[in-house]
């Protein structure tokens, strides 16, 4: 899960690979530029798409999108729940 979290990540930040090195250490919210408050709502829709999941408001904050790791859980509970 973590591969297709982080290609999806590449995929709407257009990181152009950059995302080849990300871990489940690698910071997102503040540490990517491209993750602002737009990019945010656009990975969301992306990661339902992708991953046939659905998101309520209510399922997110900001450590959700603190790690990739931390994103990596999320939609697995998501997917598991």
């Amino acid at each position: 899960m973590l591969k297709e979290v982080v290609r999806v990540l590449d995929e709407v930040l257009s990181l152009s690979g950059r995302s080849a090195g990300f871990t489940r250490d690698t910071a997102l919210l503040g540490a990517i530029p491209e993750l602002d408050s737009m990019a945010v709502v656009s990975l969301i829709t992306a990661m339902e798409d992708q991953f046939g999941m659905i998101v309520d408001d209510d399922d997110i904050d900001g450590s959700t999108f603190a790690t990739v790791g931390s994103l990596t859980d999320f939609v697995n509970s998501k997917l598991s729940g």
